[in-house]
């Protein structure tokens, strides 16, 4: 029986390498002009999302630049949303608007995980975006926005200054409302394990009335200073949704990841709002967030993401784009807050999806089973096999239960980019070197 059903799966895996060796559209290399030529198929979407199997795979985040320096240059996209916390991708977003704000004294991302957009890759793709920014009137430039929700001391931090300069009665008062924050600021696990334990009482009703004083400002404040003020409301929200967060953290996986992705996808909706009607977007995340959940294990046991919220809101005006890989090296952690190495990535199992693509002998290559042709691609896609994400943390000597879930990958995107054989991004210092001028993206 164990020998008929292993040369069942193995014949299903030639059959599924089969369909995608005639699927699979190869791409050129990563600095050909060319490799994101095929994308244009993307133009006339309103959301794009660009995924990664991990957070440290260098091919996956020159993709994705290629990908969204061709979409902004040739088809208007003019906002990039990444799975990043607001104040840090701000420090950016200033620098690549060429805008004259102050900054603060934050540095940006040197929180775990620092490697994760402090990097080669991503300094290449923020100063390409600066330069394409110069020449341009302040209304048309593009974006570069964060999107995530663990920023609670950074944007206490944001609101208190803006309210220093604009209000320094409503500052006074928000001091003694994020003051329940205060001595949790660094360490916000520990105010979620506290509440949770019965030795501290919420802060809930300090942050959501901070945050409602600070919307009643919207109309005199947008008249005058429109993207400071979004910049704080933004950050006030952040707040809002962080002390959330680490207060629910304790009670179940699904509801803190729910809030997460929520917010994430409240945050993009309202990028795309103030951009107005011809805002386009680019997000990079996770396959985990941008994949549609509810084909995946996830979704499953009750968990949703940015991907399924964005095809609910959009339906086909949006486009949901894997990325894997099979082998190679990735910059990762043994354990949260630990350093960084550059980890051996092992080869897929055979039961996965990855392993198809290896089979498949096609090293680079999108396929899109939304082109026309493509039902019996669908169709095979259809059946579940496992998928791996590998995040911050990777652990191979436990892969299966640390790092693979099932998925139905027709479902779950609606293209895969795929690489068979990838290198670890390559980190930045963590302060800017000597010498570097401040507009340096990373040391501002």
């Amino acid at each position: 029986m164990v020998q008929v059903a292993k040369q069942q799966a193995e014949a299903r895996l030639a059959e599924l390498a089969g369909v995608l060796s005639r699927a699979a559209e190869p791409l050129p290399a990563l600095d050909d002009p060319a490799f994101a030529t095929l994308f244009s198929r993307l133009a006339d979407k309103r959301v794009v999302a660009l995924g990664e199997a991990t957070h440290g795979t260098s091919e996956f985040y020159r993709a994705r630049a290629a990908i969204t320096r061709h979409l902004i240059e040739n088809h208007g996209f003019n906002i990039v949303a990444v799975e990043a916390d607001w104040p840090d991708a701000a420090r950016i977003d200033d620098f690549v608007r060429h805008c004259a704000r102050a900054p603060t004294l934050r540095h940006a991302f040197e929180r775990f995980p620092t490697w994760m957009w402090r990097n080669a890759e991503i300094d290449d793709f923020i100063r390409w975006l600066r330069h394409h920014n110069a020449e341009r009137a302040e209304r048309d430039r593009v974006e570069f926005r964060g999107l995530d929700v663990y920023s609670l001391s950074a944007s206490i931090e944001a609101v208190l200054e803006y309210l220093e300069a604009n209000d320094p009665e409503g500052a006074r008062d928000a001091r003694r409302r994020y003051g329940c924050l205060h001595p949790w600021q660094e360490e916000p696990e520990r105010y979620g394990h506290a509440v949770m334990a019965g030795r501290k009482h919420s802060c809930e009703e300090a942050v959501v009335e901070q945050l409602q004083a600070l919307l009643e400002q919207r109309l005199d404040s947008l008249r005058t200073d429109g993207e400071a003020f979004f910049d704080a409301a933004q950050n006030a929200r952040i707040v809002r949704a962080a002390e959330q967060y680490y207060r629910i953290m304790y009670y179940g996986s699904a509801e803190s990841w729910n809030l997460r992705d929520r917010h994430m996808f409240d945050t993009l909706q309202r990028l795309l709002e103030a951009r107005g009607p011809d805002a386009k977007a680019v997000v990079w995340a996770h396959n985990s967030h941008i994949g549609n959940a509810s084909a995946t294990a996830m979704g499953w046991q009750g968990e949703f993401n940015i991907g399924e919220l964005c095809r609910t809101a959009y339906g086909q005006n949006c486009a949901l784009i894997g990325f894997g890989t099979d082998r190679g090296t990735v910059a990762a952690a043994d354990d949260w807050g630990e350093p960084m190495r550059v980890m051996s990535v092992r080869p897929a199992r055979t039961d996965s999806y990855e392993a198809a693509f290896r089979e498949a002998r096609v090293p680079v290559s999108l396929t899109d089973w939304r082109q026309p042709g493509t039902e019996a691609l669908r169709e095979i896609l259809s059946e579940p096999r496992l998928g791996r994400a590998i995040g911050v943390i990777y652990r191979p000597e436990t892969e299966l239960a640390s790092h693979y879930y099932d998925s139905v990958l027709a479902d779950q995107f609606d293209a895969f980019v795929w690489f068979e054989e990838t290198r670890a991004v390559t980190p930045l210092p963590a302060h800017r070197p000597h010498g570097v001028p401040d507009t340096y993206p990373f040391g501002v």
